[in-house]
């Protein structure tokens, strides 16, 4: 027998002792050494020490799992536990990393699996090592949430967050505060169903004091919490959500502003879109200046161009008295469509169509001159070709009108899309194909070009 048999082989003395290792019961059968790995073995592995067992094992594994191959990852994983008796500490503490992420995996989707195996599994993985204790605490209760289980989640992290091991490093003191923001996300989430029940209690004058203050105190519970997470640099969208409406609710609009207004702009945090969707749609409700929205919306147009909130942009922009933010709106609109998920967002072609005309009339013609300038070269294949003229015909001919429309201006009616279009003449369209022919052959930015 090779060294890799060897090593192999040594795990399987104590079948009883590894099955307890990994948590899983009778449920699932792990059968010990599959085929697969004997033939690896049979195929010339001659001399393969200890750290090379172990790597071909983890390969296995992730094989399988690629493969959605269940079972036959859990029988190698069973094999990978060696690797807990690496001379290397911090090889150690890699291969347990490993079998928590992997043995997590297999388990989550493992069709004979179940929450008690997951949570016997999660609980030894724990105890073998200290180190990752917070880290299988949080993942555990996250697990747990999703199965619905949101009273033992909350257990858990209260666990977790009491826990302690010899000194507490600053990676550790990091991870306590994500538990703590789990635990007021999940206060919060008690919160709001207090106060859906207080609200139908209300509309019956049922409500009682003890009630409102229970609720109430839940409230300051996650507030604590969720207050000190979003302090720290980093991506917090349901914590500053839940924060906010909490806040709302108990009529601190002013410190709800403050919340979203330093998560959109504090410059420490990573650029975030959603830090400032959420900012322009409080000042949105809020019924704030139309310049105040716009100067939100223009970073968000920098991080995202093609959001669907840009078509609501176009439109504060249109409405502006400023040329400066009128030109924008243009760009805004050519912006959007530069991305393929928008090229058939009829909003958005009926928009561009719409301000070209006006843009025309009101002979800013350098304004869409600038901003064609950067597309002529690929816009007309992507958008504007004689394929997508019948294809978008057939399926929807108020979109073909649009573009039809755009293209006449942009290219000229010598444009194929537009001559397809314009040559239809279908009955419901015959007036809108008319006007839009007579539109187009005044105006237009380009001589005529055939695609």
């Amino acid at each position: 027998m090779d060294a890799f048999s060897e090593e192999l082989m040594r795990s399987v003395e104590d079948d009883d002792q590894v099955e307890a290792s990994i948590g899983c019961g009778p449920e699932i059968h792990l059968p010990w050494l599959s085929q697969h790995l004997q033939n690896t073995v049979s195929h010339g592995h001659k001399g393969i020490n200890f750290a090379q067992t172990t790597s071909i094992c983890l390969n296995f594994i992730q094989e399988a799992l690629l493969k959605h191959q269940w079972q036959r990852a859990s029988e190698f994983l069973q094999h990978y536990f060696q690797a807990l008796e690496d001379f290397n500490s911090q090889k150690r503490q890699v291969a347990l990393q490993n079998i928590w992420k992997l043995g997590s995996a297999i388990l989550y989707h493992h069709p004979k699996s179940n929450v008690e195996t997951f949570n016997a599994f999660a609980d030894r993985m724990k105890n073998i090592g200290v180190q990752n204790y917070l880290k299988i605490s949080l993942q555990h209760a996250l697990y747990l949430l999703h199965k619905g289980m949101v009273e033992e989640a909350y257990r858990n992290l209260n666990q977790a967050e009491s826990w302690r091991y010899g000194e507490m490093s600053a990676s550790q003191e990091k991870i306590i505060k994500l538990i703590q923001a789990y635990r007021g996300l999940l206060d919060y989430y008690t919160w709001s169903k207090k106060r859906t029940e207080l609200s139908k209690f209300d509309m019956d004058g049922f409500a009682t004091s003890a009630a409102t203050q229970d609720m109430h105190s839940y409230f300051r519970q996650a507030s604590v919490n969720l207050h000190e997470i979003i302090k720290i640099p980093g991506v917090w969208d349901p914590f500053v959500k839940s924060y906010v409406e909490m806040l709302e609710f108990y009529g601190d609009q002013d410190g709800a502003r403050q919340v979203l207004t330093d998560y959109a702009y504090d410059n420490n945090f990573p650029s975030n879109p959603n830090a400032h969707i959420y900012l322009y749609k409080f000042l949105k409700k809020e019924k704030a200046p139309e310049d105040k929205l716009i100067s939100v919306l223009k970073i968000l147009h920098q991080i995202v161009p093609s959001h669907k909130i840009m078509l609501e942009f176009h439109m504060l922009l249109r409405k502006s008295k400023k040329e400066e933010h009128q030109k924008l709106g243009l760009e805004v609109l050519f912006a959007v469509l530069d991305f393929s998920g928008c090229t058939e967002n009829i909003t958005a072609w009926k928009y561009l169509a719409k301000y070209l005309k006006q843009i025309m009339m009101e002979k800013h013609l350098n304004w869409v001159q600038e901003g064609w300038s950067s597309r002529k070269d690929w816009w007309p294949t992507f958008h504007f070709s004689y394929y997508l003229a019948k294809k978008n015909w057939k399926e929807n001919k108020i979109l073909a009108l649009e573009k039809a429309f755009t293209s006449g201006i942009l290219l000229g009616k010598g444009c194929k899309y537009f001559m397809y279009v314009s040559k239809q003449g279908h009955k419901v369209q015959k007036k809108s194909i008319k006007t839009m022919k007579k539109f187009v052959m005044k105006h237009n930015i380009l001589d005529s070009e055939e695609l």
